[in-house]
């Protein structure tokens, strides 16, 4: 059963765009001709190659991102999950807003996604039991037939609905890494302690609540 694997996870790692994002990709003329800030060498790299990105200083690529997604990465963090991004394209967007939710690893440029995946394993000396991986298209399943617990979002290529174990209730930037990171804090018990660690203790009592108003 999911739940069972759910228990065992340690780490979550997540495809990026189809799955933190609804799969739009903005693309900008740059003001003055930036460079794109850390990512710039990476993708003029893997120009040419197709799909990695847009090389050069004159463009820039934006995507939005869920507000309810970036609460569920402080989640998971409390919870004692750690967290990773496994993406094809490069983007300067990305790496800002990885850092910004304190994401452990970073892996742009990523075609083969499975050696990404076993050098993450290595480093956090974990097994693929304990490591679950949310994905949205075909390039996520050689991940997610390794790892010990495979997610695919609501609006998934059909493929891989097939071979997830559980399917998100939102879509692809609507939720769905919020889902995922909540059904495994949920099978692991911890849930309930992590919202009220995250809020502050805050949670009110409603007899009590209802006593005050009298």
């Amino acid at each position: 059963m999911a739940d069972e694997r759910a228990k065992k996870i340690k780490l979550m790692l997540f495809d990026v765009d189809g799955v933190m994002t609804d799969g739009t990709i903005f693309l900008f003329p740059a003001p003055g001709g930036a460079s794109g800030g850390d990512t710039h060498e990476h993708r003029e790299k893997m120009a040419g190659k197709g799909g990695f990105g847009i090389a050069g200083g004159d463009v820039v690529e934006a995507k939005g991102f869920n507000a309810h997604d970036g609460a569920g990465f402080s989640l998971a963090r409390l919870g004692g999950l750690k967290t990773g991004l496994i993406t094809k394209r490069i983007s300067e967007t990305v790496a800002l807003r990885a850092r910004d939710l304190k994401i452990e690893y970073v892996y742009q440029g990523q075609q083969e996604k499975a050696s990404a995946f076993y050098e993450i394993l290595e480093k956090e000396g974990l097994t693929p039991e304990q490591v679950c991986y949310v994905g949205d298209d075909v390039i996520d399943l050689p991940v997610m037939r390794l790892c010990g617990l495979a997610i695919a979002v609501k609006n998934s290529r059909p493929e891989v609905l097939r071979e997830a174990h559980y399917v998100t209730p939102h879509e692809g930037g609507h939720g769905a890494v919020r889902d995922a990171i909540e059904y495994v804090l949920r099978a692991q018990g911890t849930l309930e302690r992590v919202i009220d660690e995250y809020i502050g203790g805050a949670r009110v009592d409603p007899d009590a609540a209802r006593v005050a108003e009298k």
